[in-house]
């Protein structure tokens, strides 16, 4: 069995016991999850991303099974890591290689839960069209997360093959960043509408599935008379799933402009989607204060995919995964200071 999958087979396996105390502290009897409940579960995932970045500064080798110079190098070239190896010091050119590794991972993670934000605030737009009940929000969104790793499970090793057999996939990838950047920059201030009745996932799944009117309970199914019927909250699951499908086209390809390696990109992003759940939680009742941050995700959107587009100029001017980590941090500090310092005015 090869390293990556051993590696891969763990880190499934720590996510599945993550889930699974999250559906036991949680999931017990159905309720509506408190500030400090949400509070708790944000700073334990985030802390176990960190807690990540310090195993692959230790043994991120073991990653790709690394245990000789010549392996470490074409591990360096396959994936393409902007690294300058020491020669004849096997340990110096690893120290050298962990800490690149944990930086993307870093700066991916950074990326993806920043453009999760924007996840949410459409995910409160669904809620609050199906009129879905606040104590069965955790429900959806746990089951919803499951779905989204098997997607992105599959996009980002797919996307992976593309961009190792077509390197001008990457060009592409940045060409659609930078024109959703520009779009989402001049449609900031436009109010998204969902209509329940006409929308497509729900048109979708009327000529599948026999569709019971009313919510029961906490039920995705229910049967009557022995016929199986799906319930609206089922459907609200099936459109957080789509929601989930069309910001993964932005987001993965995001990631793929700090690192191509398959397994980091995926890493960061089970990362992120796992806070995803306790963070929408935490700003449910006040992401509509950030209202700079559509503004600072817009122009990191095209940051990325200006990167994506001029990668080889910027590394021959030094441009390192350290500098993408401080203008990302930079363009979401700003954007959520200065919705703080300059609240949007109320219309009277």
């Amino acid at each position: 069995m090869s390293n990556e999958l051993l590696f891969s087979l763990g880190f499934l396996l720590f996510i599945v016991l993550i889930l699974a105390l999250d559906l036991g502290l949680f999931s017990k009897r159905d309720h509506v999850i408190s500030l400090k409940q949400a509070g708790i579960m944000s700073l334990i995932m985030v802390g176990l991303a960190i807690g990540f970045y310090f195993v692959l500064l230790a043994e991120g080798h073991e990653l790709h099974g690394i245990k000789d110079f010549a392996r470490l190098q074409e591990i360096v070239t396959r994936h393409q890591h902007h690294i300058k190896l020491i020669p004849d010091d096997f340990y110096g050119s690893l120290a050298i290689y962990k800490q690149n590794l944990g930086l993307e991972f870093l700066t991916g993670y950074v990326i993806e839960y920043a453009l999760s934000v924007d996840n949410i605030f459409v995910i409160v737009l669904i809620f609050s069209a199906f009129s879905v009940e606040e104590k069965y929000y955790h429900r959806v969104l746990f089951w919803g997360i499951l779905g989204a790793i098997i997607m992105r499970f599959i996009f980002i090793f797919v996307g992976a093959a593309l961009i190792a057999k077509f390197a001008w996939i990457l060009y592409l990838f940045g060409a659609f960043l930078v024109f959703t950047g520009v779009k989402m920059f001049f449609n900031r201030e436009e109010e998204e509408k969902i209509d329940p009745e006409n929308h497509p996932v729900v048109k979708w799944a009327s000529k599948i599935f026999s569709i019971h009117p009313r919510y029961e309970g906490k039920k995705f199914f229910i049967k009557i008379n022995h016929k199986r019927f799906v319930t609206p909250l089922f459907l609200v699951l099936l459109i957080v799933e789509f929601t989930d499908l069309l910001f993964a086209v932005d987001s993965i390809p995001a990631i793929f402009a700090v690192t191509k390696d398959p397994y980091i990109v995926f890493f960061s992003n089970i990362f992120a989607i796992m806070g995803l759940r306790s963070m929408f939680f935490l700003l449910v009742n006040i992401i509509h204060k950030f209202h700079y941050l559509k503004t600072g995700l817009a122009i990191l959107l095209a940051f990325i995919g200006i990167k994506m587009l001029g990668h080889i100029y910027l590394e021959r001017w030094g441009f390192t995964t350290q500098h993408s980590l401080i203008i990302i941090l930079s363009i979401l500090v700003i954007s959520i200071v200065a919705s703080l310092v300059f609240p949007k005015k109320k219309l009277h």
